[in-house]
């Protein structure tokens, strides 16, 4: 019989957190393999007569590693790895919790403006296609708002977690 991974007292919010997180790990995987199709085009069709030379796969790329990276930030949030830095000396769980605390208030304020900036960055796309693919650049400005609800939706879990800590609850 298979165990499930959910734990008895866990939230419905932290299921959706969780599932979400593996949905982008998922993701990340695949765009890091479809990444691999326009970058090796442009690679063959350099070197080789085997293929016609496209024009299309340099923008198809940069488009691809731009969700790549987005993506890979969120992800990054998620797991506490991304704009984490250990300076502090070793503290206590409160002190400790207290620290991380002040640096999620910082990435918070970053999300914030990476989704307000970022949707009108995506208006400005909205009715633009690309020269090359002639794709709709709306989906690719539209990572940078996504990008920042998500590291919002992360935080919020987490700085929770550290005010119960710091409260002297448990997370």
């Amino acid at each position: 019989m298979a165990m499930s991974t959910t734990q008895p007292h866990e939230s419905l919010w932290r299921r959706f957190t969780r599932w979400y997180a593996q949905l982008l790990n998922w993701l990340l995987a695949l765009s890091v393999g479809i990444l691999v199709i326009p970058i090796s085009l442009q690679i063959f069709s350099r070197y080789t007569a085997l293929i016609p030379s496209y024009i299309w796969t340099e923008e198809m790329a940069r488009f691809l590693f731009i969700w790549t990276i987005m993506i890979g930030a969120m992800i990054g949030v998620r797991e506490s790895t991304h704009f984490e830095v250990d300076v502090w000396p070793r503290m206590g769980p409160r002190g400790e919790a207290l620290a991380r605390l002040f640096g999620r208030l910082g990435i918070l304020a970053t999300a914030l403006v990476f989704v307000t900036a970022g949707i009108q960055f995506t208006e400005f796309a909205m009715n633009r296609i690309s020269e090359l693919a002639e794709l709709p650049l709306w989906l690719i400005h539209i990572a940078w708002p996504i990008t920042g609800a998500t590291w919002i939706i992360f935080l919020g879990e987490q700085i929770v977690d550290d005010v119960k800590i710091i409260l002297g609850r448990p997370a």
